[in-house]
């Protein structure tokens, strides 16, 4: 599931910034006050505590953002910030419009990432699980997302920068991963792609707030519901081009300090 020449992390990584779309804002793990934690703050305290205490964590993702958006807008933002580890996540709401070209969204993210390690020492791609077994069109979204994973992996060959493919692993598209919207990764999913990504730099991963576990306790809705609650408001907002992370701000714009305690 991890690809590119390699990244060791022989020397402690003390900086990390994060960008992308609701994957890597943490949406369906929230915690107790509603704010999202996610895989990319599971990360941050993994590399903390490998650090041996705190370290600078910048997250500038922001839900419902395309690939354009996110390389245009945060992608500038947090190479201004200098951090020792990037990762870049796009492209899964590109996938889900009408009409992508699956060559360009590979193209720009390869790209992006290249450009990145021209100042940052380590950079990542990181996709997200494959939510398609739960969702309306799934088939459709499920080719997509293969072809996007094949076209990066292709791309990255022979290059320094590391692969996290999520979406290939064999875990995820199980529904106990997911939160009721079927969209997001829950606690356990989030958990998951944390462990990938630390794994990949070759970071231990610590024990989690809230550890995975092998029950699926979560009432999920009936079909009508889960259209009525879910389906339609976001077709909504695609007829009417909006979305859902319009007028929200990053949770984390600049380096930060954080370790586990801030879980």
């Amino acid at each position: 599931m991890t690809s590119g020449a390699g990244q060791s992390a022989v020397a402690p990584i003390r900086s990390y910034a994060a960008l992308g779309d609701s994957y890597s804002e943490g949406m369906g793990d929230e915690r107790a006050d509603g704010t999202p934690r996610g895989w990319t703050d599971l990360v941050a305290a993994g590399l903390a505590l490998a650090a041996g205490g705190t370290i600078g964590y910048a997250n500038l993702a922001i839900r419902g953002r395309l690939l354009g958006p996110i390389l245009d807008d945060q992608f500038p933002a947090a190479i201004a910030l200098g951090p020792d580890l990037l990762s870049i996540n796009g492209g899964g709401n590109d996938i889900l419009r009408p009409s992508v070209s699956i060559e360009a969204v590979a193209d720009r993210l390869v790209t992006a990432a290249e450009q990145a390690l021209e100042t940052v020492p380590r950079v990542m791609i990181v996709s997200g699980g494959d939510p398609t077994q739960h969702l309306p069109l799934g088939r459709v979204f499920s080719r997509r997302g293969n072809e996007l994973a094949i076209a990066v992996q292709h791309r990255l060959t022979g290059t320094n920068v590391l692969f996290v493919d999520n979406w290939s692993d064999p875990r995820l598209p199980e529904q106990r991963y997911w939160s009721v919207d079927r969209l997001h990764l829950n606690t356990q999913g989030h958990a998951v792609a944390a462990a990938n990504v630390l794994a990949a730099l070759g970071v231990a991963v610590p024990a989690g707030p809230d550890a995975p576990d092998a029950h699926d306790d979560v009432a999920r809705p009936r079909t009508a519901e889960y259209w009525r609650r879910y389906v339609l408001p976001w077709i909504g907002r695609r007829l009417t081009g909006r979305s859902s992370g319009d007028h929200r701000q990053a949770k984390r714009p600049t380096l930060e300090p954080f370790g586990p305690d801030h879980l």
